[in-house]
């Protein structure tokens, strides 16, 4: 007579993988049970109309805003000019008539801004008192239209 082919080791395998079936049954059982109570359902969110998260769906009924395609603005919006038509009083700072410009120290803000002898109405000179608009140039603000004060 033969010898059984079942060891201890072998029957000890066998109710582990018994034992982990039916563990598998019983969560099974245990989300059946919890679906039914809530589940999925009240898990989901929803995003009103101010980005605001809520649980409850949005209205259908409600009028939805219609947005036309040509208003929305992808990156940053164009700068307008910015003209500071502005009359501005200051002291001549520096002039050299020979090369044909010089800075104009504003009265109020303190700034110094730079004057080509193009943006110039009167002839000016070192110490005098002026009206001046600005125009941006090139390297920064530049006093336009001086005229003597």
């Amino acid at each position: 007579m033969a010898k059984s082919q079942e060891t201890f080791n072998k029957k000890e395998k066998e109710k582990k993988r018994q034992k982990k079936k039916q563990d598998k049954l019983k969560k099974k059982e245990e989300r059946k049970s919890q679906e039914k109570e809530g589940g999925f359902d009240s898990m989901i969110a929803y995003v009103d109309e101010y980005g605001n998260i809520t649980d409850t769906p949005p209205d259908p009924t409600l009028k939805k805003k219609v947005i036309k395609a040509e208003n929305i603005e992808i990156g940053v919006p164009k700068r307008e000019k910015i003209e500071e038509s502005n009359i501005k009083t200051g002291r001549v700072e520096f002039f050299n008539d020979t090369k044909g410009f010089g800075f104009i120290k504003d009265d109020n803000s303190r700034e110094t801004y730079f004057v080509h002898v193009n943006g110039l109405i009167d002839k000016i000179s070192e110490n005098d008192s002026v009206s001046f608009e600005l125009e941006r140039g090139m390297k920064g603000m530049n006093a336009v239209r001086v005229k003597k004060v």
